[in-house]
């Protein structure tokens, strides 16, 4: 059963979602960008142990919490982790945000304009294993390309599918076609991604309700439609590649959408860093964050 706590702030609460998901093939670019040169890990396990300390310092930092950060998307490794002795999503959800879970397995080779997920084997017991450890939701990404109907429903009917899946153990998916922010025919694609989400939404039945991490539209509150859609929790936005500036400033732009940013979140945070200005720096990022989804132009 979904938590009414958590709900509630998935609904209503002011603030964005915090994307820790790197997967292995994100994980040494993101050491790197914190510090960490390739020579300083010699073995994936290293490597992971190493993102997941990087983790379990950002989620305990005083900064990070509740207030202004609504929910953190987790690499299964890091739910699997433990910060201070108490499994990651029971520590976050002390500290006020909602655990999501990425789920997705990467991506297949490019067909018809898009890149597919690859197929998840075992997400049945991943899901079970979730919701015991209190997670809420879970989140999946898929790749558009081109202004190509048949792959951009393609893409969307796979995602829809597989949120079925999710929903049925009782845990809210979140939905991630994301859109190549340099693609040439970005606003097309969009144009068509928005009438194929909408078709998908108006077709599903009962009380079912998922939410949407698109990236920020060329068009200004192109996906408003979405936003205000009856099976829709929220929609959320990912930085695609743009600074943190510049993510923020787009944002603005599109009421009713809030931030899910991974590397425009991070991209100022060094392991070298003191506890106190590592925190200084990660407020001052969230602060940021935080204003681009609440307040509006």
């Amino acid at each position: 059963m979904t938590d009414p706590k958590m709900m509630a702030q998935m609904v209503g609460g002011a603030g964005f979602i915090a994307a820790l998901d790197q997967s292995g093939g994100s994980t040494p670019g993101a050491l790197k960008a914190y510090g960490f040169a390739e020579s300083d890990f010699a073995t994936e396990e290293q490597m992971f142990e190493l993102v997941h300390q990087m983790r379990v310092r950002i989620i305990t930092a005083p900064s990070f919490n509740g207030r202004k950060v609504i929910a953190a998307i987790l690499f299964e490794k890091t739910m699997d982790g433990q910060a201070n002795g108490v499994p990651v999503p029971a520590a976050l959800w002390q500290r006020g945000v909602v655990p999501f879970l990425k789920v997705d397995k990467g991506l297949e080779a490019e067909a018809d304009g898009v890149q597919l997920m690859k197929p998840i084997p075992g997400l049945d017991d991943l899901l079970a294993r979730a919701a015991k450890l209190g997670v809420f939701g879970t989140k999946m990404r898929s790749v558009v390309k081109a202004a190509d109907r048949k792959g951009i429903a393609g893409i969307v009917k796979q995602q829809f599918e597989l949120a079925e899946q999710i929903l049925a153990h009782g845990l809210i998916p979140i939905i991630e076609p994301e859109v190549l922010i340099k693609s040439p025919n970005r606003e097309a694609i969009e144009d068509i991604l928005l009438d194929e989400l909408a078709k998908a939404l108006d077709a599903m039945t009962g009380d079912k309700r998922v939410m949407l991490k698109l990236s920020i539209p060329a068009k200004a509150d192109l996906y408003a439609p979405l936003v205000g859609h009856m099976r829709v929790i929220r929609v959320v936005a990912l930085s695609g590649g743009f600074p943190r500036p510049e993510a923020c400033e787009h944002l603005t732009h599109n009421h009713g959408m809030i931030a899910s940013f991974s590397r425009a979140l991070l991209e100022d945070l060094r392991h070298q860093q003191t506890d106190a200005e590592f925190d200084q720096t990660l407020s001052a990022a969230i602060d940021e964050i935080y204003a681009a989804s609440v307040v509006k132009a």
